[in-house]
Formats: structure tokens, sequence, C-alpha cells
């Protein structure tokens, strides 16, 4: 793997997390997918997973009346 590929999958995860700084959950999860795809050791690559965790969760009590 050359050094540009890893220079910009560590430029997408970087993005990435500004975008999840702003709440901007589908751009962030872009990002870091974009990253992770370039480098399979990218730490995108568990944002991407911890992000994505985050957005599934879903509390039941709040949709049982």
């Amino acid at each position: 793997m050359t050094t540009d590929i890893r220079e910009q999958a560590q430029a997408l995860y970087e993005e990435g997390n500004l975008y999840r700084k702003q709440q901007q959950w589908s751009l962030a999860l872009n990002a870091y997918e974009q990253a992770a795809n370039l480098d399979p050791a990218s730490p995108a690559v568990h944002a991407r997973q911890m992000l994505q965790q985050i957005m599934d969760y879903r509390c039941k009590e709040y949709y049982n009346p």
C-alpha cells in the first residue's frame, strides 16, 4: 500500500470525525467507509462500526405503551 493511499484514508477519517462532531451522521459514515475501503487497517473501520452501533440502538421502552 502506498503512502498516498494511507494519507487519503487518514484525511477521510479526519473528515468523518469532523462530520460526526457536527452531527452529520450519514456524511461521517460515508467518509469512514471510503477510508476503510482504501486502508483496512485505518481507525475509520472501528469508528464506522461504533457510529453504526449508536445509530442502530433502539430503546424498546420508548416504543411500547
